[in-house]
């Protein structure tokens, strides 16, 4: 009998727990790009490129599937409220903490936006309340996240009090962003994602214009960066967040910032050529028991075990 349960009530499908990993890599690599990028170009243009690639991109995509992108005009005026909490304002203050802030306290900032989710979607929704095994699950990530990143979370408090708050801003408002995005669960998800990133767009073009200052100088290591900030970690990566908005809920898909530092780190050890400390390893390990807290299929099913057990004697 097929599960007619609200998606935030009932386990993650293994599909859903699949696009979450790969959506953790996409975003993790997006810190690495971003940090590259963001040394030649100032923030805001940054932000612009990077969503008008993206957006540019997945109307060639949509052409290409032969799906009309008319299904996104009349929601037009949400569409630009999801382009400013999903994109311009924490794309802005990300890469503006980013200018001045430790990478590793910015892994543990991100890392709370599933509470600031599950606090919002509390109050927001009927069908994602919190729980003790979310609480729970949530609290052990971002600890995880902070053991996991150890010497650099404590290295990055020196940094300004304003970037600390530009980067938990950003958290805050991706959580309100994933609680807004339900309302376009019956939507194709490319369709979602290619009328939030050209909303962004027209957003940011007017912010910053075409003749954004310092992008002509840019070495093609910038470029490049902002090529796969475009393509992988906001087009393609988009498509598979709304994929789990639509499947899995709000309060689940932000579990994605509990992936993004465990992923950029094994990045760093795939490509970069970098080791794994043992507190990295720790953190990793109470990353993936947050996870499986919040999952709570193994729990349940050692339940129902002992319950059967018990009724036998």
């Amino acid at each position: 009998m097929k599960d007619t349960s609200p998606p935030a009530t009932r386990p993650m499908a293994t599909a859903d727990w699949a696009q979450l990993l790969l959506l953790g890599a996409l975003w993790g690599g997006s810190f690495f790009f971003a940090r590259i990028a963001v040394a030649e170009i100032e923030p805001l243009t940054l932000v612009f490129y990077r969503v008008l690639i993206a957006a540019a991109a997945l109307h060639l995509w949509l052409i290409a599937r032969g799906t009309s992108f008319r299904l996104a005009l009349p929601h037009a005026g949400s569409f630009l409220l999801l382009a400013l909490l999903n994109n311009v304002i924490p794309f802005s203050l990300l890469f503006s903490g980013q200018t001045v802030i430790g990478a590793g306290l910015a892994a543990v900032l991100n890392a709370t936006t599933p509470f600031w989710t599950i606090v919002a979607a509390n109050f927001l929704t009927s069908d994602e309340k919190i729980t003790p095994s979310r609480l729970g699950g949530i609290l052990l990530g971002v600890v995880g996240t902070a053991v996991m990143v150890g010497p650099g979370a404590l290295t990055g408090l020196g940094a300004p009090v304003w970037a600390q708050l530009c980067v938990l801003g950003a958290s805050i408002t991706y959580g309100l962003a994933v609680i807004f995005a339900r309302r376009f669960r019956a939507l194709p998800s490319d369709v979602v994602a290619t009328g939030q990133l050209t909303a962004s767009a027209v957003i940011m073009a007017l912010v910053v214009g075409l003749g954004a200052s310092g992008i002509g100088a840019a070495s093609p290591a910038a470029w490049s960066s902002v090529a796969a900030l475009g393509l992988l970690s906001t087009a393609l990566a988009y498509i598979l967040y709304f994929n789990l908005v639509a499947s899995a809920g709000a309060t689940n898909t932000s579990l994605v910032t509990l992936i993004v530092p465990v992923s950029a780190i094994l990045l760093g050890v795939l490509f970069l050529g970098e080791s794994l400390d043992i507190y990295e390893l720790i953190g990793m390990a109470l990353i993936g028991l947050g996870l499986v807290t919040i999952d709570g299929r193994i729990f349940r099913s050692r339940t129902r075990r002992t319950v059967d057990s018990t009724g036998k004697h």
